[in-house]
């Protein structure tokens, strides 16, 4: 806000001025007092003046006796995880009532570095939807594996100065953390220099270790697990996330653990969250309701979506409809059931009866296009030889990314070589590394995915996005394998030589120019046949589940192009008992 801005607001709201907008007969949300109070809201140059009834408006608003909700933060989010291209992304979720997000672009960082940052600051800019970034802390998020770049902190002090972004994304390197390694002091001391904030990725840390953590300055997590690790974060002053997307859902998990004394430090999060749920479920809101309906009063589950998220991150011009403040807001006939009929940002009609009426302008994808340097890939490289009958095995745990450490009978040739058995629910997995051709490719086993024959495939692959790719024979694997990088990245399906259904991701491999609707009806279709053709388990997404196999700061274990990775242990580990 300007000083003229500031004269315009003082003017209208002393009823010396014409509003450009009034909203009247309204309940308005006061997440302040999590109150309800009736009257009208007066907007000027994008802000709230005031709420006075004698203010006229060049536009006026009957909002017949519905409720006023201020737009809702989403306070953590990888916009990479829906497949869209920014502006498309805003086009998806501003109807819902989301009006702001901060997101970490660490996924298009891994492929592109910092080219990926530049595309999802320029490709943002104008959407209607406010779009702040974090800059990545840990591309690569371990030394482990390969990814397309590496992010230092003189990378990073040259961005997190600018006004668009926050401070430095989710400090998943707890290790370098707590053994006050050089290099990662040197990523937090830019945030501490700049005066901005850390985002955490703590799960399962408590005690002392949680205590060294947050001596860093780490304010927030996302990946609390259980009610008491929440409350022991809350207490020690940490924001923590309520996440619901397509693969973590977790607010039901954690709800039990909010009460009276530490709602103020909770925040709702979508983290990762791929079309369809976005479409059907909802993007931010679909957790809201759930918390709700879980028993959270509506008007505190509202200031958390909203007031505890622009405190937490410093955006003190929007989160609460109070004079002065962004005129972000939207219309919902219910708070035990919200749903956006009409979504104003900045005072200007965004999106009504579920479309946005404002769009983002197109930004064309420059310097991010699919990279897929693989070398000499071969089928042999999927090879699986085993020393024993007795093998480690990534055991998927439905609901969240966590894996189990499984331990599995296995059938072998004279070679040591697995034979894939087909009573038992045990794929071979394997990742191909495609930034540097390096020719790395690891193979492990894994079980809870459900296929019973074929091949699943992607580039989308936490958080380094080599090729991951599933199956029970070596042929589906490979023709899966090369038809992405023929086509620089995406999802596909292979069973006995035949092509069930490609998604082309041609902005790193990662996302795609498509808009929404045709992305969500090429991933119905792969569902689908996921489901009926693979038989892959419908407890879990066939293809979420799949990009966090290769996520090596999750426990228990995982898969990089360099090897079966014991996330608890930190080190490598033999498939071979």
């Amino acid at each position: 806000m300007d000083k003229d801005t500031a004269r315009a607001l003082i003017e209208t709201a002393a009823g010396r001025a014409e509003a450009d907008l009034v909203i009247r007969n309204a309940r308005i949300v006061n997440v302040f007092t999590r109150t309800v109070e009736t009257g009208s809201v007066a907007v000027r140059d994008g802000y709230i003046a005031g709420f006075g009834s004698g203010i006229h408006g060049k536009a006026e608003v009957d909002a017949g006796g519905r409720f006023l909700i201020p737009g809702l933060i989403d306070s953590h989010c990888h916009i990479e995880s829906s497949h869209l291209s920014p502006s498309e992304y805003s086009d998806a979720i501003v109807p819902g009532g989301t009006t702001t997000v901060i997101a970490d672009p660490h996924e298009i960082c891994n492929v592109c570095g910092m080219a990926g940052l530049d595309y999802m600051l320029e490709a943002s800019e104008d959407a209607p939807l406010s779009v702040f970034l974090m800059v990545p802390s840990c591309v690569p998020a371990t030394p482990f594996e390969h990814s397309g770049a590496i992010i230092e902190a003189d990378d990073i002090a040259g961005y997190i100065g600018n006004g668009r972004i926050l401070g430095l994304g989710e400090m998943m390197n707890y290790p370098g953390v707590a053994g006050a390694d050089d290099k990662v002091l040197a990523k937090l001391d830019t945030a501490y220099k700049a005066g901005k904030r850390i985002d955490g990725h703590a799960p399962s840390i408590s005690g002392d270790g949680l205590d060294a953590y947050i001596a860093a300055g780490i304010t927030t997590d996302h990946e609390c697990e259980t009610p008491e690790e929440l409350r022991e974060k809350a207490s020690k002053g940490m924001y923590v996330m309520l996440r619901q997307g397509t693969a973590c859902r977790n607010v039901l998990q954690l709800l039990p653990g909010v009460d009276e004394s530490n709602w103020r430090r909770m925040l709702f999060c979508t983290d990762d969250c791929q079309p369809q749920t976005m479409m059907r479920e909802g993007a931010l809101i679909n957790g809201i309701h759930l918390a709700i309906g879980a028993g959270l009063d509506p008007l505190t589950a509202i200031a958390m979506a909203t007031l505890n998220a622009s405190e937490c991150y410093g955006l003190r011009d929007r989160g609460a409809i109070s004079p002065g403040r962004r005129a972000d807001f939207f219309l919902s006939a219910s708070l035990e059931d919200i749903r956006a009929d009409k979504v104003w940002i900045a005072g200007r009609l965004a999106a009504e009866g579920g479309k946005a009426v404002m769009k983002a302008p197109h930004v064309e994808p420059r310097g991010v296009s699919g990279k897929m340097d693989v070398r000499d890939f071969s089928k042999a490289k999927l090879s699986l030889k085993l020393a024993s009958d007795r093998a480690r095995c990534i055991d998927i745990i439905p609901g969240g990314v966590v894996t189990g450490k499984g331990e599995v009978m296995v059938r072998r040739a004279a070679d040591g070589e697995w034979i894939h058995d087909s009573a038992e629910d045990v794929l071979k997995l394997a990742v191909i590394e495609r930034h540097h051709g390096t020719g790395n490719a690891a193979t492990a086993l894994i079980r809870g995915y459900g296929m019973k024959h074929g091949a699943v495939a992607t580039s989308i692959a936490h958080d380094s996005h080599n090729i991951i790719v599933i199956g029970d024979n070596d042929d589906d694997m490979e023709a899966a394998v090369r038809k992405l990088i023929s086509i620089g990245g995406g999802i596909t399906m292979f069973m006995d030589g035949k092509e069930l259904g490609t998604h082309v991701l041609e902005i790193a491999g990662l996302m795609t120019d498509e808009k929404v609707e045709d992305v969500v009806r090429c991933l119905d279709a792969m569902h689908e046949a996921a489901y009926g053709t693979l038989g892959v388990n419908k407890d879990i997404d066939p293809f979420m589940t799949l990009c966090f196999m290769a996520l090596p700061v999750i426990p228990a274990l995982k898969l990089t192009d360099c090897g079966l990775f014991d996330v608890e242990a930190f080190g490598f580990v033999s498939s071979s008992l």
